[in-house]
């Protein structure tokens, strides 16, 4: 069985990821824009029983009724998401890991959310979820 370990910026939260994950996309919606400043983010998806954290410094808020997300409470750096809507997952930033190059996005979500300036000719589906 693989193992992908990740960490977040200061190192004080480190986490691995068991087997492979059930799916890895870019999301686009805008409470993910917001969480991470950034354009877009990009998850991927596991069971949560697939993912072990390995620090006591990684805290949970709840963005909004029935997702929760998690981050560093040191250099404050986003973790996860895990959302109702989801059951039994949770997603991790794939920018987080220790080689993100070897987790390939299969598709977009909440596409229609993108900014309007923010092209990609990656030729993935468009997804909502």
């Amino acid at each position: 069985m693989t193992t992908k370990a990740g960490h977040c910026l200061c190192g004080a939260v480190t986490f691995e990821a068991r087997g492979e994950p059930l799916w890895i996309v870019h999301c686009h919606c805008e409470s993910c824009r917001r969480q991470t400043a950034s354009p877009a983010t990009t998850f991927a998806g596991y069971r949560e029983e697939q993912v072990t954290f390995t620090a006591t410094t990684r805290r949970m808020f709840e963005s909004s009724r029935g997702v929760r997300r998690s981050f560093c409470t040191t250099c404050g750096s986003p973790l996860s998401y895990a959302g109702k809507s989801f059951p039994g997952e949770l997603h991790l930033y794939v920018a987080l890991f220790d080689h993100p190059e070897q987790l390939t996005p299969q598709r977009h979500a909440h596409f229609g959310e993108r900014l309007p300036w923010l092209h990609l000719d990656d030729h993935l589906p468009h997804g909502r979820g």
